[in-house]
């Protein structure tokens, strides 16, 4: 439910939702949703209710327990901002956030509108960050969305898994731009074509861009470099709050 995280992006992870529900073309592989349905199998007891959404609130305070400073990926296996999360809910984990200013908090959703609905009901200290995924063009509209949300300190994309161009996705405003191919069983193929317009998107408009994987069913043996060389870029908040590089830390 929490713990040191291999996701090359980020330190930890912390699930006080899980479970989600599909909502575009980039969902159709959701490694969460296996994952969930494994753990379920196993017998963990977050996971009684398979990948149905459901909010732990027992793990509200884990982060308190984490003395060092670390960059954490909120819900890895869910959606904070899905519908089904009331925003009561919502509201307790953006506390804890704000009263752990010595964590990084990177939230990411898939569905930035409801984000912005509530925007103003949220307290946004500089410690948390707000991204939204897009997986093509016809999900462009949550970098609009995204966009909106002045209130955070950093505003993200994370384009994976990428299934078509973006050349001329809207960067104005945009802090951090991951990318990445899918991976795991039935992973769809990435063009590198896309991935070099968006890095060079990136770095015209100065945008730090992080290549997070080629993708495939063995990514290890893909691999992330680029033309040579990896990119492992982060905003520049990042070195003012102490994060030189992404490394994974334990739980």
């Amino acid at each position: 439910m929490a713990a040191g995280s291999s996701i090359e992006w980020t330190q930890a992870t912390w699930n006080p939702v899980t479970g989600c529900t599909k909502v575009s073309a980039g969902c159709k592989n959701c490694y969460a949703e296996r994952m969930g349905r494994r753990l379920q199998a196993m017998g963990v007891p977050q996971y009684s209710n398979g990948f149905a959404v459901t909010t732990h609130p027992e793990m509200l305070d884990r982060p308190y327990r984490w003395r060092k400073p670390r960059l954490i990926f909120v819900n890895s296996m869910s959606d904070l901002f899905h519908e089904r999360v009331r925003l009561s809910f919502i509201r307790d984990v953006f506390h804890v956030m704000n009263e752990c200013p010595q964590h990084t908090f990177q939230v990411l959703t898939k569905r930035p509108e409801v984000a912005v609905r509530c925007a103003d009901k949220l307290t946004w200290t500089d410690n948390i960050w707000i991204g939204t995924s897009v997986e093509h063009m016809l999900t462009v509209d949550r970098i609009r969305a995204l966009q909106t949300l002045t209130q955070a300190a950093v505003r993200f994309l994370s384009l994976e898994p990428l299934l078509g161009p973006l050349a001329r996705m809207p960067l104005k405003g945009i802090d951090w731009a991951i990318v990445g191919g899918e991976s795991g069983p039935g992973a769809r193929p990435m063009d590198p074509r896309w991935v070099r317009q968006i890095r060079d998107h990136c770095v015209a408009r100065g945008v730090p861009f992080f290549f997070k994987q080629w993708g495939g069913v063995n990514k290890k043996k893909a691999g992330r470099l680029l033309d040579g060389r990896t990119w492992d870029e982060m905003p520049p908040i990042a070195n003012t709050r102490g994060i030189t590089r992404v490394s994974a830390q334990p739980a």
